[in-house]
């Protein structure tokens, strides 16, 4: 039985999930309402919220699945990449578990978690395969060749923005609030796709960029009155995020043929999976942060044992 624990942003994860990929719980206590008043996620502010959070989750969790720390044989736990403050919060409180209840201790790469969504029940995906991993903090193109984070490899990376935060930004420029990535979304299912031209950036090989997507929807929006913006909202919506999906697809078809896998936030975007039909999606309560997919990554990674758990730090970047 492995409990896993997220902290890498502003959603406080709890999880317990079986050595074969059964998940008996999974809570997700998201922070979206506390951070939509300042437009992004505050990096202070989510960490002293993680800490009020983290301890209710984790019974949460073992509540839900009629569990109590006795029945806990290994604890997973976000080490990086993310926000250094919270992730330190979720790592403390899984070296005081391990600790305590004497339990190996793996620390788990939050990439390498979306990627082991796909390996948890009824899924189970097996490698090799081509996985796309587009998120509010990441957009990568992965070959997958086994199931721990050394079979990954990196083929293709933003050179910018991510995907994610592409959404997040356009919906903050059409006044949809934050975290907008859905509500963009949700109103481009009224608006025309070919109402706006937007750029698809055209770089070397299998990387992307969105930065010069972001300025043309920045420039369409200027050029647009109160009333007419209002009038045209859905389109731009519908224009920008075709423009995104056109971006992400491309270089998935670039990569070539095989199995292919969609992970992370963006993995959610409805018009993404209708571009993808043949790919396989992680399940929507899986594609945004969450524990379970931290607990299947440390079914595939090396637990540290104590005392030397305890000195396991936290990174904020990919390395």
């Amino acid at each position: 039985m492995i409990l896993g624990i997220e902290t890498s942003c502003d959603e406080t994860a709890a999880a317990l999930v079986t050595r074969d990929g059964e998940i008996l719980a999974n809570v997700v206590a998201s922070q979206a309402e506390l951070h939509a008043r300042y437009g992004g996620v505050v990096p202070e502010i989510a960490s002293r919220r993680h800490l009020e959070l983290v301890t209710p989750v984790v019974r949460e969790a073992l509540d839900g699945a009629s569990l109590t720390l006795d029945d806990v044989e290994q604890i997973g736990v976000t080490s990086g990449p993310g926000l250094i403050g919270a992730l330190l919060v979720g790592l403390s409180a899984a070296k005081a578990l391990a600790w305590a209840r004497r339990l190996p201790l793996v620390p788990v790469n939050h990439l390498h978690g979306h990627v082991a969504s796909l390996y948890l029940r009824p899924l189970d995906l097996e490698p090799p395969f081509t996985c796309l991993l587009a998120s509010g903090g990441h957009t990568l193109l992965l070959e997958v060749r086994d199931r721990s984070w050394e079979g990954v490899r990196v083929v293709g990376t933003t050179l910018d923005d991510a995907a994610g935060e592409a959404f997040d930004k356009g919906a903050r420029l059409l006044g949809l609030g934050y975290p907008g990535g859905a509500e963009l979304d949700r109103l481009a299912r009224d608006g025309d796709p070919d109402a706006y031209a937007f750029p698809v950036a055209r770089v070397p090989g299998l990387d992307f960029s969105f930065s010069g997507l972001k300025t043309a929807l920045l420039y369409a929006v200027r050029d647009l009155g109160p009333e007419e913006l209002e009038a045209r909202r859905a389109d731009l919506a519908a224009s920008y995020q075709r423009a995104i999906v056109r971006a992400l697809v491309g270089r998935v078809e670039a990569a070539g043929g095989g199995t292919l896998a969609i992970v992370g936030g963006v993995a959610a975007n409805s018009e993404l999976r209708a571009a993808l039909p043949d790919a396989v999606a992680a399940p929507l309560p899986l594609c945004t942060d969450n524990a379970a997919m931290i607990a299947s990554a440390a079914r595939y990674a090396t637990p540290v044992p104590l005392p030397a758990a305890l000195g396991l730090d936290a990174f904020a970047t990919a390395s």
